[in-house]
């Protein structure tokens, strides 16, 4: 079955947009100035087998240019023992109220992400509810994975996050791997094991979104 992702057409308030404007300027790895505009670039999303969770990665410039990524999950309770990852609520038209979540702190994240570049399975498929009939949106972006190994089989069943050292890049202990997902996205960034690279609007160039390196 193929992944996909159910977008609901629905009023945000606030928009993931201003949710980050006010959570970007605390963060460690943020070299904007405070107040800057932050402008939506792209993004891409995972599936959550369960259903449950949404997850999407946002890819964000700020004032002068900057592209910084912004792992997201959205869920419809809080997340146990999941304060220090809070961006914020978001009060959705269609859902009701949506916790949303630095997805670096959230195994279900993990868990896709490690799937995503272990396996090639790429991004899901999104598609807009329309009045019950779901109409296919096309990627704003692409994705695409390297250096996959046979090594790497077992480690695509990622059941638990160990630890999440922030900063840039942030650094996500599992079980199984160590999930490397840089912030800053205008500088290089290398790291061993298999590679997810992105390409978008503006950046015709492979620019690696994440790593994933056996434990």
């Amino acid at each position: 079955m193929p992944h996909m992702a159910l977008i609901h057409r629905a009023t945000l308030t606030p928009t993931k947009v201003e949710l980050l404007a006010t959570w970007l300027p605390g963060r460690s790895w943020y070299r904007g100035a405070p107040g800057a505009t932050v402008e939506r670039v792209a993004s891409y999303r995972f599936d959550d087998p369960e259903g449950a969770v949404g997850i999407e990665t946002i890819l964000v410039t700020v004032g002068d240019g900057a592209t910084y990524q912004v792992p997201l999950t959205y869920r419809g309770a809080p997340l146990e023992g999941g304060d220090d990852w809070l961006i914020g609520t978001l009060e959705h038209s269609a859902l009701g109220t949506r916790w949303v979540y630095d997805a670096t702190g959230d195994l279900v994240y993990a868990e896709a992400l490690a799937q995503a570049v272990l396996t090639g399975s790429g991004q899901a498929q999104e598609f807009i509810d329309n009045d019950g009939h779901l109409e296919p949106r096309p990627p704003s972006m692409s994705i695409m994975t390297s250096n996959i190994s046979a090594d790497f089989a077992e480690a695509r069943a990622v059941t638990a996050v160990h630890g999440t050292t922030p900063g840039d890049p942030t650094l996500i202990e599992t079980d199984k791997l160590t999930l490397t997902v840089p912030r800053l996205l205008n500088h290089a960034v290398s790291a061993p094991g298999a590679v997810l690279f992105g390409t978008w609007p503006g950046q015709p160039a492979s620019i690696p979104l994440a790593f994933a390196n056996p434990r």
